[in-house]
């Protein structure tokens, strides 16, 4: 299943819009702030989603019957663009646990790359709800094996939900064709058309990761 937010209009176009401004852009604090506020926004789509289970509250003058989520959450993130966008989920599930993996772009010398998982580190995934979060969805393939090393070291979750800012339409037909769509939903904030040959989501943003924290060596 697809969920791609912008496609109804919402407060969630403003920090779309932001992202994108080449000047904005130049406030990465504000970058940052932006990508947060977009993770809160589709936390709490996501939680319209999860089971509920009815909890007792007591108030000064009774007692209140409250529906609260009854999923066990892990929101994981690929480092380090994904961190503020991690911290919106966590905002909102302030109760998950955390999940973190470091996967990067290995150039070869005819100028393609590889993508390389170096490093996991996770709870227990089993019977849980993963909520596996990274800003970029370019070509799909670092996003599919990030979800195969976290599964292959932590075991299979109930549901998992993948998360993105910016997707491009090859990425998310390649998600679609490696997931299974009864036990897995992908979320988008926005879908580009396009994708260059370095793998570049167009228009896009750029690179989330070098916005947000500096541009790397």
């Amino acid at each position: 299943m697809i969920k791609v937010l912008n496609s109804e209009n919402s407060i969630l176009n403003r920090f779309i819009s932001q992202m994108r401004d080449k000047e904005i852009q130049r406030d990465s604090m504000r970058f940052r702030r932006n990508m947060e506020r977009v993770g809160e926004i589709m936390a709490y789509e996501i939680s319209k989603t999860l089971s509920y289970r009815t909890h007792m509250v007591e108030t000064p003058l009774g007692v209140a019957a409250v529906e609260e989520v009854d999923d066990k959450i892990v929101v994981a993130t690929i480092l380090r663009a994904g961190l503020p966008f991690h911290q919106g989920f966590l905002n909102y599930f302030d109760n998950a646990e955390s999940g973190f993996v470091s996967a990067y772009r290995k150039g070869r010398p005819d100028g393609s790359f590889i993508v390389d998982v170096e490093y996991v580190s996770t709870s227990s995934l089993v019977g849980k709800t993963l909520i596996l979060v990274d800003p970029m969805l370019a070509t799909g393939t670092s996003l599919m094996l990030v979800y195969d090393a976290l599964t292959r070291r932590a075991g299979e979750p109930e549901h998992t939900h993948f998360a993105a800012v910016f997707a491009s339409e090859e990425g998310v037909e390649y998600v679609k064709r490696h997931i299974n769509p009864a036990k897995c939903t992908l979320w988008c904030a926005a879908v580009d058309q396009e994708l260059t040959s370095k793998s570049y989501i167009v228009p896009g943003i750029g690179d989330a990761g070098d916005l947000a924290y500096g541009e790397k060596l």
